[in-house]
């Protein structure tokens, strides 16, 4: 893919997203995502952190955890989603899908994986059946390494994730299998709800109740 595809790419995604939020009402606003203890307000407070926080923010709030950005990156979210209303978080998306930010380290594919992980924690969980097309799918998929699931925390030792949409492998062992989308969740240490996942691993994989 040319970066002019996946900057088309990350605006569409983005379009998508905010055109989604505008619809909640709500206490879907204040419902649970997949990220464990984030609502939808404070992963939309993260996914549109890059474009608030400024540099001396990032970097006093980057002291105040001790160096670890996963720290500061979940105080930042909570912190945002108590004092911006859910109109100033939809404005801020709003104004940025276009916005050229990228991962430290990463390229402009893992912007676009910051956005679709994060759009389908808040679907996933709120039970809407949002499909990532599926150019967008594949650029996803294409920066899937090892140390992802390692970054994330999975435990895939001994599965093969299969996609029965996608052509799709990931690892080796006893088969997983579901849509793209939901087992790059997986991989991204995700658990999922009942019914998203086929196969003997299923239950370590999804959520209880």
């Amino acid at each position: 893919m040319t970066e002019t595809q996946v900057r088309r790419a990350v605006t569409a995604e983005r379009t998508e997203l905010a055109e989604l939020l505008a619809g909640l009402d709500a206490a879907s606003w204040d419902a649970p995502t997949l990220c464990a203890g984030w609502r939808v307000r404070e992963v939309v407070a993260h996914i549109t952190m890059p474009y608030r926080l400024s540099s001396a923010r990032f970097t006093l709030g980057m002291l105040a955890a001790f160096g670890n950005f996963n720290r500061m990156a979940d105080r930042t979210a909570r912190e945002d989603a108590a004092t911006l209303s859910t109109a100033d978080l939809l404005k801020s998306l709003w104004d940025n899908v276009d916005h050229p930010w990228r991962p430290p380290g990463g390229g402009l594919s893992n912007a676009l994986s910051h956005d679709v992980i994060h759009g389908l924690d808040i679907t996933v969980a709120l039970g809407l059946d949002r499909r990532v097309p599926e150019d967008r799918m594949r650029m996803v998929l294409d920066t899937i390494e090892p140390r992802t699931a390692k970054l994330f925390g999975a435990k895939l030792g001994g599965i093969e994730l299969r996609a029965d949409d996608l052509d799709f492998r990931y690892g080796s062992g006893t088969v997983l299998s579901g849509r793209a989308q939901d087992l790059l969740l997986v991989l991204c240490g995700r658990k999922l709800p009942a019914g998203y996942l086929r196969g003997e691993p299923a239950e370590r994989f999804t959520a209880p109740g």
